[in-house]
């Protein structure tokens, strides 16, 4: 592992200092390419027009003309955190602005992914006269055909990667399919909905349906779209961190949805402190247990009840599958990690995993994890239905996930049922039978394809800071600001000597570091190894609210070997 410096542009790190951005801040944000204080503006007006999203209008008349004519709509939901929200979106725009709406969310077990032909069968039991699909539907190309042999439109809204074929919908709104020149290529599914009920909004203004009677104010939904938005671990480009601090700035001022309220106390997380490491980390978790070990529609009931009671009951029993769900994952790992172990002296360019014991909902995290630990895409499956495994794969920075999928699938017609997913995460099927075999091409292709950097773990960071910038001040400064993929949270390198460790919590080291003639309180999570009496180390700087009282802790995260 080698820790690096992030570079930055000189002009542009003192263009944002003299607009009185923070030294330390100024620093960071050059390094992620913003030039000027105004790209830092999170203003609601400086979204992206839903003009610009491709058929986005074309769905707000398609919409608009539904409810006029109080046609039933029926909200295809995703089983994760992403199209548990966009669901919850859609149900509460919907129902304000006078939709006749319900929605249905498959069983990740029985019928897989996405509007399905026995989806659609299932559907049409609710008799409805329009489908909307969220955070899918842009590979359900039988689906969609299905739901029209039914008699059935489709509205498909998505952000996923199109395949060769679209389906036959009435509209599809994606910012990636072809011919979309929306800015944001990274817009999550709770995004793309979003859009399309502003552009409904809008649509319904020019027909005078909200004369004499006030709009819905849909500012109120972007505690949900944050929290989607966050929780699929899309790219933060400068569109979606204006949503995502919007969500951010509800849930602080006490005013998010009573669910999401009633999630972050269910695990004993302040709203008023809320940030970005509660969204992914907290309240994500635990909307994607339900779809994991159970029902999404847990947790889509948990978002959109108004009542405070039904909120907290829900967010007890999301947090009961939560913790459940850890306990499957962790023995899950341990078998892993032993296989692992066997190749983590040559794991090749890529790895797969596979075991009959294991949970169809936890493979995804299983994969993260060892991700981790081997620093090379891996997939791990569980059985199936009927003979098949399910598999969900991790990638490193450099490899695209999906695009390695389509290249195994066309050098083997027939092994890959299905498959689908983003750069960085990918799901795909295929028959236990050809589990090796699978193993066997996919090695072949991420070694063939695999940019050779790719493999070294290198640990970017933002430089040095002096013990004086080590303050609580900044640690606040920076635990406030918009963070995640495609602009990482700050993490910065300096040389420490160690006073002290100890262990707490059975995982967790507790240290006493001194830099510059400065004591710091510092935390190294699941890591015991000792450490040398100076070292060399990536870390963060977080605020320690310990019985009230906010103080700065340096929390080591790399340790650069000797």
């Amino acid at each position: 592992m080698r820790i690096v410096e992030r570079a930055f542009s000189e002009a542009d790190r003192r263009a944002l200092v003299n607009a009185g951005v923070h030294p330390v801040l100024a620093r960071v944000y050059a390094a992620r390419r913003v030039r000027s204080a105004a790209e830092l503006d999170d203003d609601v007006r400086r979204l992206l027009p839903p003009a610009s999203l491709a058929r986005c209008e074309e769905a707000a008349a398609l919409l608009a003309d539904a409810i006029a004519a109080k046609r039933r709509l029926l909200i295809v939901a995703d089983y994760d955190a992403d199209g548990a929200t966009a669901c919850a979106v859609g149900m509460r725009a919907l129902s304000a602005m006078g939709a006749e709406v319900d929605y249905l969310v498959p069983n990740r077990f029985e019928l897989g992914y996405g509007l399905t032909p026995e989806l659609a069968d299932l559907a049409a039991g609710r008799r409805p006269q329009l489908l909307i699909t969220v955070d899918n539907g842009i590979a359900s190309v039988e689906g969609v055909e299905r739901a029209r042999q039914l008699g059935i439109d489709t509205l498909i809204t998505d952000h996923h990667l199109p395949g060769a074929e679209l389906p036959r919908a009435a509209c599809i709104v994606n910012p990636n399919q072809p011919g979309c020149g929306f800015a944001s290529k990274a817009l999550a599914g709770v995004g793309v909905m979003f859009y399309v009920m502003l552009a409904l909004r809008a649509e319904l203004r020019r027909r005078g349906a909200f004369d004499g009677k006030p709009e819905p104010n849909l500012a109120a939904l972007t505690d949900l779209v944050a929290l989607g938005t966050v929780a699929d671990v899309v790219p933060l480009d400068a569109n979606n961190r204006i949503l995502v601090a919007q969500g951010l700035k509800r849930v602080r001022a006490g005013k998010s949805q009573p669910g999401i309220d009633a999630l972050l106390r269910a695990a004993g997380r302040a709203p008023a402190q809320a940030g970005g490491f509660d969204l992914g980390f907290v309240l994500g978790p635990r909307l994607n247990a339900a779809g994991r070990l159970a029902d999404m529609s847990l947790g889509i009931a948990c978002l959109v009840t108004d009542d405070p009671g039904a909120a907290a009951n829900g967010a007890l029993e999301l947090d009961r599958l939560n913790r459940e769900r850890r306990r499957i994952e962790a023995g899950m790992l341990e078998q892993a990690r032993a296989a692992a172990e066997a190749i983590a002296e040559a794991p090749g360019a890529a790895a797969a995993f596979y075991d009959p014991s294991w949970h169809q909902g936890v493979v995804g995290i299983l994969a993260a994890r060892l991700r981790e630990r081997l620093h090379r895409p891996v997939f791990c499956f569980a059985p199936s239905a009927g003979g098949d495994i399910r598999g969900s794969g991790r990638s490193i920075p450099g490899f695209h996930l999906r695009d390695c999928l389509d290249l195994v699938a066309k050098r083997a017609p027939g092994l890959v049922a299905r498959f689908g997913g983003h750069a960085q995460a990918a799901g795909l099927t295929l028959r236990a039978a050809d589990f090796e075999r699978f193993r066997e091409v996919l090695a072949q292709v991420a070694e063939q394809t695999m940019p050779r950097e790719a493999l070294t773990r290198t640990v970017e960071t933002d430089g040095n800071l002096s013990a004086s910038e080590l303050s609580l001040g900044l640690a606040q400064l920076l635990e406030a600001g918009v963070w995640g993929p495609g602009f990482p949270a700050p993490l910065f390198c300096d040389t420490f000597a160690l006073e002290s460790q100890r262990v707490v919590g059975e995982k967790h080291s507790k240290l006493k570091l001194v830099m510059d003639g400065r004591r710091l309180d510092a935390m190294r999570f699941n890591a015991l190894d000792p450490l040398p009496a100076r070292f060399r180390a990536a870390y963060r700087l977080s605020v320690n609210d310990w019985q009230g009282v906010p103080s700065v802790q340096v929390n080591v995260e790399h340790v650069e070997a000797p």
